[in-house]
C-alpha cells in the first residue's frame, strides 16, 4: 500500500482543525505531525504511514491542549475567517456530535470525514477490525437518535 504524503496533508490539517477548532493552531499542528514524521527515517515505513501520521498528530494536538487552560466555550456567532468550520459543520450534526464522547467522535470524523480506513484506526485503537465496525453501527445508531431522522448522512 502506497501513501501520497502530499495527499494527506489536508486530511491531517482537517482532523488537527477538528480537534483544536483553531485555523492557526491546526496550521502548526500539521507542520509539526510532517516535519517529525520527515526527520525520523525510522518512521517511513509504507504499511504504517497513515497510522504514524494520525498518531503524531494525535499526540501533538494532546499537547496543545495540556499547554493551554480550558476556558468554558461559548455559542457566539462564527466569524468568516472561518469558512472551514462553517463548511464542515451543520448545526443540526455538529449538536450530534457534540453529544458524543470525545473517542467516539474523533472514530466517525477519521472514518468518513477524511476517510481513514477501518483498519488503520483500528491499528489507532488497538482493537480489532470487526470490534470497530460494531462500534461504528453504534455510534451511527446514536447519530441516528439524536438527529432523529430516518435517514443518515
Amino acid at each position: 500500500m502506497s501513501i501520497d504524503i502530499n495527499e494527506q496533508y489536508d486530511k491531517i490539517y482537517r482532523y488537527c482543525f477538528l480537534r483544536v477548532r483553531h485555523k492557526e493552531t491546526a496550521e502548526d499542528i500539521t507542520q509539526e505531525t510532517f516535519l517529525r514524521y520527515l526527520e525520523h527515517p525510522q518512521y517511513n515505513s509504507v504499511d504504517k504511514t497513515l497510522q504514524l501520521l494520525y498518531t503524531i498528530a494525535g499526540n501533538l494536538c494532546l499537547d496543545e491542549f495540556r499547554r493551554k487552560k480550558t476556558t468554558e466555550l461559548t455559542d457566539t456567532e462564527l466569524s468568516a475567517d472561518n469558512v472551514e468550520y462553517d463548511v464542515l459543520s451543520g448545526v443540526d450534526l455538529k449538536q450530534a456530535l457534540n453529544r458524543l464522547s470525545a473517542e467516539d467522535r474523533e472514530i466517525i470524523l477519521l472514518r468518513y470525514v477524511n476517510e481513514v480506513p477501518v483498519n488503520v484506526i483500528a491499528k489507532l485503537y488497538n482493537i480489532s477490525r470487526f470490534a470497530l465496525n460494531r462500534r461504528i453501527k453504534h455510534i451511527l445508531g446514536t447519530l441516528h437518535e439524536y438527529l432523529g431522522r430516518e435517514e443518515l448522512i
